[in-house]
């Protein structure tokens, strides 16, 4: 069979060509530390690697859910530790009003401090996050829930839940409407408050006012005491959610650190197989060269 000369060329300009494009590849490979630099170099592992990135990017967003989540729960927590506070103070300043030495003046002192405790927890009820949105207005959040009025406080909030995705089969509250912590189980915190006041206010004059007053005050003290344990149930939900929160932050970050690695492994350059696979092709290349020429440079002429 007789070879052409034109064919000796292409066959040899061919093979040192794929020779130089694996070497092209194997730098690019380690100067960028990516082994799949276009879907071709390993489809498979290019639409797996498309997988992982896309979870990555799922996860990383429930971060950043939970990290919202947080702020929102704990800004609550902080309110309720200062209502809970305020309304403790105030069953303590109530054990006093039962004295029944006592004068009227007395009671109206003990009065003016409700009434100012009165206002003090409606401020509470109105706080606003650092977004300017109410806590406790429900999907309102941009109007204030609480009004005060001679009676206590009238609710012009909603009772819905602000919801957050923290997880992808868990979906946490982190609000909590007016109604359901200051107006939960029939206990009217402000009306309570209100009708201490005029209570206290309302002077004893005789064995009817002073069983009127015993009888009022222990009825007040009993709401009161609903409303403490309420908040204090609220309290103890979001330290729970809270605790959740730490623990899905948990999980996230392990899951985080896996699919690092699932993506480190299916992209990465192994650069001691790289460095090696280029100083082998070198070896190749150069051989296949110096072949190329020695075959080419061959004529009958350089025996006549």
């Amino acid at each position: 069979m007789r070879i052409s000369t034109n064919s000796i060329y292409q066959a040899g300009i061919s093979k040192i060509s794929s020779l130089q494009a694996d070497q092209s590849k194997l730098q690019q490979q380690i100067s960028t530390g990516k082994r799949i630099g276009s879907p071709s170099d390993d489809p498979v592992a290019a639409a797996r690697a498309l997988e992982v990135s896309y979870a990555q990017s799922v996860n990383s967003k429930f971060t950043d859910t939970r990290k919202t989540a947080t702020t929102k729960l704990s800004s609550l927590e902080s309110n309720l530790t200062g209502v809970t506070n305020l309304l403790v103070s105030t069953q303590s300043t109530l054990v006093s009003a039962g004295n029944g030495s006592y004068s009227d003046q007395e009671r109206g002192n003990i009065a003016t401090e409700l009434s100012g405790s009165l206002q003090a927890l409606i401020g509470l009820a109105n706080t606003q996050d650092a977004s300017g949105n109410y806590l406790y207005a429900g999907f309102n959040t941009g109007t204030k829930p609480f009004t005060a009025t001679t009676t206590g406080a009238t609710y012009t909030g909603d009772s819905n839940q602000q919801l957050l995705q923290v997880d992808s089969q868990r979906q946490m509250a982190v609000s909590a409407s007016g109604d359901s912590v200051f107006q939960a189980g029939g206990n009217d915190i402000f009306s309570t408050l209100s009708n201490l006041v005029t209570l206290l206010n309302t002077p004893i004059t005789n064995a009817a006012t002073q069983a009127a007053f015993t009888s009022g005050l222990a009825t007040a003290m009993n709401s009161l005491q609903g409303s403490v344990d309420n908040v204090i149930n609220v309290r103890a939900s979001i330290g729970s959610k809270l605790n959740e929160i730490d623990s899905l932050n948990t999980t996230g970050s392990a899951r985080d650190l896996q699919l690092s690695k699932s993506l480190s492994d299916l992209q990465d350059t192994d650069y001691a197989s790289a460095l090696s696979d280029l100083s082998k092709n070198q070896t190749i290349m150069d051989a296949a060269q110096k072949s190329f020429v020695a075959v080419t440079g061959l004529s009958l002429f350089k025996y006549m």
